[in-house]
Parts: C-alpha cells; structure tokens; sequence
C-alpha cells in the first residue's frame, strides 16, 4: 500500500495591528507674560458656557417670592422715581416721546449692563471651588455670568413694548438696528467685568466700590436727561466714550425712532467699548495664572 504523504496546511499569521491614532493629551502649564486671548477656547467649551450661563440664571431667582419678576420690577420703580422727579418736578425735555417710555427704553439696556458689570465682577470669588478644582478657560466665568443677564433683558424689552403699545407708539423701521446695540452693551459690560473680576481675586475690597461705580455710571449716561442738552455737536462726542451713551442713544433711536441716528456717538462708544473689552480679556488672561492660587 502506498504511503500518503500528509502535508501540513499553512498557518495563518495574525495580521499587523492597524497603527493607534495619535492621542492627544492636553499640557497644562503655568504661562509667561503677555498671552494671547485664546478666544476659540471659548467655542471648544461652548457647553461650559451654556450651563454655566443657566446656572446663574436658576441661582439668582432659586427661593424667591417674585422670582423673575425682579427683573421688571426694577427698570420699572426706577423710571417711576425718574417720571416723578426729572420729569415732572424737573420738566426735562423727552425728544418729544413720553417721559415715563423715554426712560424705560434707556433703562432695558442700561439695567442689562449693570447687572452684568455687578455680577461678573464677583464671578470668579464666587466660582472658587470650581475654579481650585477643574481645568478650563476662566474666561468662561464672566462671560457665562454677562450672557446670564440676557433673560432679564427680554422680559424688560417685553415690558417696554407693552408700554408703547398703552402710548399707542409702533415701533420704528430702525428696531433692525437694536440687536447692534445690544451687542455694544454686552461689549461694555463684558470689557468692564474682565477688568473687576481679575483684579478682585486680588484685591478683595474692589467689591465695594462696585456698587459706587456703578450709580456714578448711571449718572453719567442720559437716562433720566436726553444728550440733546450738550448742544454742541463735538461735545456729545466727547461725552460718547462712555460707551453706554451709545448704547442708550442708539438704542432710544432704534427703538422708538427718535430724530436723529446717532452716527457719531455710537461710533466713538463702539470703540471706547471695543478697547475696553480688549484690554480687559487681555488683563484678564494675563492675570489668569494666579487664579487658583489666590482665589
């Protein structure tokens, strides 16, 4: 019988694992002087600023009896202080609008600056735990706390179209120019915010004199007077780098379709914001490095 040569079948070798993507882990180190704004670290941490941005908002109205009625309450007991005593003891001229909605339209922006600049200015001491803790970019911070302000915004411009539709005012052609303003507002409060909160984390004492500064900033800005009263036109320019005299002017013309667009003076205000808030970003950055040590 013939032998049978028995021939082993090939053995299959394992193919080559395929090459692992690159990992790509974040370093963390401490920076040296002047940075960069770093500002596409704001968009990759969107969902930060999101929730951080709604936690403000629930914090601030959390075991309130009005809740967010707060919000409306107080534009509105201002400008009745306002109505009472500028224009009914005072008789300071409206630009030919009455009183009471000529104040309201310059107090819907104004009060969303000021809350923003006042909360903002805390916001780092008051996220410490968060901050001592967890990686991100502080900017998110402020930023988060301005942008929480902007419910409060909508329901005090809901309030003000109510009131023009009671003076049976419809809104002018020029409203397509308000979200401008509103943004140039955001810009100031924003700008002004950076440069608090950085150097509050330091100096514990700026909380203080925000309250100051901010009824000094009222003051200073035509809310309860119009910017008519400077009768030359280089002097409401001048007065323009305050940049909330563009945003209350701009935002009466759009609005309630005051005479005269306020070219100029949102022109400077645009620029005194804009330096502002770049200056106060770069402050900020620069001094972002001793946030957890210090706060």
């Amino acid at each position: 019988m013939p032998e049978q040569t028995i021939v082993p079948a090939p053995i299959a070798l394992p193919a080559p694992a395929a090459a692992a993507p690159p990992v790509h882990v974040p370093r963390v180190q401490r920076s040296r002087g002047w940075v960069s704004l770093k500002l596409a670290d704001l968009w990759e941490y969107r969902e930060l600023v999101y929730f951080l941005t709604w936690r403000d908002v629930k914090v601030r109205y959390k075991q309130t009896v009005l809740g967010a009625c707060w919000a409306i309450l107080q534009p509105l007991l201002t400008m009745l202080v306002f109505s009472l005593f500028f224009g009914k003891l005072a008789k300071m001229p409206s630009d030919g609008v009455p009183y009471p909605l000529f104040a309201f339209a310059a107090l819907v922006p104004w009060t969303f600056f000021a809350n923003g600049l006042t909360q903002s200015s805390n916001s780092l001491v008051g996220s410490a735990n968060l901050i001592t803790k967890v990686y991100f970019p502080r900017l998110v911070v402020p930023v988060a706390t301005v942008l929480s302000s902007a419910l409060d915004f909508l329901l005090a411009f809901a309030v003000l179209l109510g009131m023009m539709a009671y003076y049976r005012m419809a809104p002018a052609a020029t409203i397509v120019w308000l979200p401008l303003f509103v943004i140039l507002a955001f810009l100031a409060a924003l700008g002004a915010g950076l440069w608090l909160s950085a150097m509050n984390v330091q100096f514990r004492d700026v909380r203080y004199t925000v309250p100051f500064l901010t009824q000094f900033w009222l003051f200073a800005t035509p809310i309860a007077y119009p910017i008519s009263l400077l009768d030359a036109p280089w002097k409401q320019t001048v007065f323009a780098i305050n940049p909330m005299v563009g945003v209350v002017e701009g935002f009466r013309w759009a609005a309630l379709g005051t005479t005269g667009a306020p070219v100029a003076v949102g022109v400077v205000s645009f620029a005194s914001a804009s330096i502002v808030a770049v200056s106060g970003a770069l402050y900020f950055r620069r001094m972002e490095r001793t946030f957890a040590d210090i706060v």
